[in-house]
């Protein structure tokens, strides 16, 4: 019997092998490409800063399979694209490569970078800016809205795309390495989950020690936003906030930055202060950084 079987597994081994075959195929073509696709400038230009150095997918043309179902969606403009790309590679990529090495970013840096041309919209009116999945996929909406003015406007590209970027990637590395969960006993009764969009970030948020309204709600976003805004936030936007937190807002800001501090350094080797300094120069450099041209 068991010969038998072994006869009959074979023979269907045999057929499924010729089945697959060139000759048995219309036109004598595999079913598998077997060239390299046409590709344009920016397609190429994609590949050699993020898919050879990175091993870095990204994605600008939309993919349903790629997007969350639940939000209605439009694709991004991929000359916009194009010029965010060089702004993900030069504030976020190269900013950590100067300070950390680039074999960190080859680690950490998420496997798939998806692009999306509008905001996703909740129910309740709020925006997703970016979302994180699974320690290797980062997607950044609004992709339409880089228009000129707002190029040349640093504080709209903080609150748009980079707070988003250094925010996403933050949960990434606490998915790897877990943070200190004391962190989440010092503002934990100060929570509010969903209703963090009711919250003032200016008179309720700051002087509650949370960098604004966002982080109120669980601990891993408070992590994840204090950590983003302390790097890409200019020392006047920085000093202002803490003078609006207070003396009692400000210690607790303080308290929890220090765990952050410590993490960074003990988890990652990475001096959060030595980043913030590469990702504030380079802020400053992005007005003379070219967008135009793929070089």
């Amino acid at each position: 019997m068991k010969k038998i079987y072994l006869f009959l597994l074979l023979a269907v081994s045999g057929f499924a092998f010729t089945a697959c075959s060139d000759d048995d195929k219309p036109g004598g073509e595999s079913i598998f490409p077997t060239t390299s696709p046409q590709r344009d400038a920016f397609e190429e230009w994609l590949l050699k800063n993020f898919t050879y150095p990175y091993n870095v997918d990204f994605q600008y043309k939309m993919q349903d399979i790629e997007t969350d179902k639940k939000y209605t969606l439009v694709p991004a403009d991929s000359a916009k694209c194009a010029k965010l790309a060089k702004i993900v590679k030069f504030l976020w990529f190269d900013a950590y490569a100067e300070v950390v090495g680039q074999d960190f970013v080859k680690e950490n840096v998420p496997r798939v970078l998806t692009l999306v041309g509008s905001p996703a919209y909740n129910s309740e009116g709020t925006m997703v800016l970016g979302t994180a999945e699974g320690g290797y996929k980062v997607t950044l909406y609004m992709v339409n809205w880089l228009t000129d003015e707002i190029l040349g406007d640093y504080n709209t590209l903080t609150e748009y795309y980079f707070t988003t970027m250094h925010h996403e990637f933050q949960h990434i590395l606490n998915q790897k390495i877990p943070y200190d969960t004391s962190f989440d006993l010092i503002s934990e009764g100060d929570y509010v989950s969903g209703d963090w969009y009711l919250q003032s970030t200016e008179t309720v948020a700051l002087p509650k020690g949370f960098i604004r309204n966002y982080a109120m709600v669980e601990p891993r976003e408070d992590y994840a936003e204090l950590y983003s805004q302390y790097i890409v936030d200019t020392d006047e936007d920085w000093n202002r906030k803490m003078r609006l937190a207070g003396e009692e807002g400000r210690a607790i800001i303080q308290e929890k930055l220090e765990l952050i501090r410590t993490y960074m350094k003990e988890s990652w080797n990475l001096d959060i202060d030595a980043l913030r300094a590469a990702v504030q120069h380079r802020g400053k450099e992005l007005q003379s950084l070219d967008l135009e041209t793929l070089n």
